[in-house]
């Protein structure tokens, strides 16, 4: 198996590259750009950081802006929603790396089997917009850890089955969803040789997640034990508060 440890977020373009020579100087092999709010890479920008990280042999993805709801009623901000996804590949296409982490959105009254039905669609489109410009990206549907967010195991199978995206599996969130860690239910819906994942420590309670916590080495080695024995190739993104150290404690117990 291969797995690259890392965490998300590297900074503003200036400190960028100095973050990523200290990544890789502590054995981080991997590291999540995080567009919390906006893309704020330019071209130039993404060219030089893209070549460097490959330089230094740290994996590189995206997560996506969180003003994203794939299921919106209004057609004004599926169109929007739309645009910041496609924003991220072409970021990615400049950066040189595949993978968008997506929170899909919201079912705002819609049965699960209906927003499935509507994110399903709208990841369609998606991936002829990223056909059409000739994009070397994967979308990656996220599992997410409240009650009233599109984003259980059950529902990202469906889709990934539906559409052949890719997934980013929370293990923080399936916690705070389901009160358990459910590997099991995780390793049997997503039988694929590759995994992307989310982790960290996390607070939640009757309709899920609260907020991340710092990751303990009990989390560490619970997890790092299930990637081993199902022999999974997987990139584990760290997201805790404090995800530099974080991911340095899971490197050194891996």
């Amino acid at each position: 198996m291969t797995l690259h440890i890392g965490l998300s977020g590297f900074g503003g373009k200036d400190e960028a590259e100095d973050n990523l020579r200290i990544f890789a100087e502590n054995g981080i092999k991997a590291c999540e750009i995080a567009y919390t709010y906006s893309v704020y890479l330019k071209k130039p920008d993404a060219e030089r950081i893209g070549k460097l990280a490959k330089e230094l042999n740290i994996e590189l993805s995206i997560h996506a802006p969180y003003f994203i709801n794939l299921n919106s009623k209004e057609p004004e901000k599926r169109e929007s929603s739309k645009k910041r996804v496609l924003a991220c590949c072409e970021s990615a296409h400049h950066l040189q790396c595949k993978k968008i982490i997506i929170h899909p959105g919201y079912y705002l009254g819609d049965s699960p089997e209906q927003t499935t039905k509507n994110v399903i669609k709208i990841i369609k489109e998606l991936q002829e917009e990223i056909k059409k410009n000739k994009w070397d990206v994967n979308l990656c549907l996220e599992t997410m850890g409240k009650n009233n967010v599109f984003g259980s195991l059950e529902e990202i199978k469906n889709v990934v089955n539906e559409t052949g995206c890719s997934f980013c599996i929370d293990f923080a969130h399936v916690l705070a969803r389901y009160k358990e860690h459910n590997l099991e239910e995780i390793k049997n819906s997503f039988p694929q040789e590759k995994w992307h994942c989310h982790f960290s420590g996390i607070q939640y309670g009757e309709k899920g997640e609260q907020k991340h916590l710092r990751t303990t080495k009990e989390d560490w080695k619970r997890i790092l034990d299930f990637l081993k024995k199902n022999k999974k190739n997987a990139t584990v993104i760290c997201e805790s508060p404090d995800p530099f150290n974080d991911a340095l404690m899971g490197i050194n117990l891996f």
